[in-house]
């Protein structure tokens, strides 16, 4: 097993913090972005996509989505359980996930590749050049506002974002916060106290206060 990485990316991030929480050490490999390591030849015998991660198995399996990396390797190794413990509890997790996705994730990265330099052409990932659409960019940052609003509201009422476990819904937020930090320019405003409890607590955590 494998997985080719950049640990400063958004994706590769969520799933660097889900080996730091199972306690897995996995042969990797860096693959730098910002060299275009992920645009040569060699990488894209690996994943056509050109996108990180992807975790090569054994059996010369490659799979290239978080969710589903993450997803193998809490079947391969399910403690501590990071999708839950129950039916209820997974489909639970998986869909707080997918909304972060959606509404959080998505919205930052449509904001920064559609205004940054670096992504002039490369507004989406994928072999394709695709333009830089300026109201995107824009429409990104407002969608991100209205997560984490929306997000506030839901830790009102639980811990975790996806109930009273941390999961991988967790990891999948806070990723999309220090991307926006980074990515768009807006970190996590004050008034929101329950999203400022959650920040809190998960900054506490081991594989959350350490970088490698």
């Amino acid at each position: 097993m494998k997985l080719y990485t950049y640990p400063d990316a958004p994706s590769p991030r969520r799933v660097q913090l889900f080996l730091a929480e199972k306690g897995l050490d996995i042969p990797r490999q860096t693959i730098d972005l910002r060299a275009g390591e992920h645009l040569r030849p060699e990488f894209a015998a690996i994943n056509p996509a050109l996108t990180v991660p992807a975790l090569v198995l054994d059996d010369g399996t490659c799979l290239v989505e978080p969710i589903a990396i993450c997803d193998y390797l809490e079947q391969v190794h399910p403690e501590p359980a990071l999708f839950g413990r129950s039916p209820l509890e997974r489909a639970m997790v998986l869909e707080r996930n997918h909304w972060i996705e959606t509404n959080g994730l998505l919205a930052v990265m449509e904001g920064f590749r559609n205004r940054s330099k670096a992504m002039s052409d490369r507004a989406l990932t994928g072999p394709r050049r695709v333009s830089q659409i300026p109201e995107l960019a824009e429409r990104g940052v407002q969608r991100y506002g209205w997560f984490l609003e929306d997000l506030d509201r839901r830790l009102a009422d639980s811990d975790y974002v996806a109930g009273d476990r941390f999961s991988l819904a967790d990891i999948t937020a806070w990723v999309t916060l220090e991307f926006a930090a980074w990515g768009i320019r807006t970190n996590l405003p004050e008034t929101l106290t329950s999203l400022q409890r959650w920040h809190r607590q998960l900054a506490s955590r081991p594989a959350f206060a350490r970088r490698d």
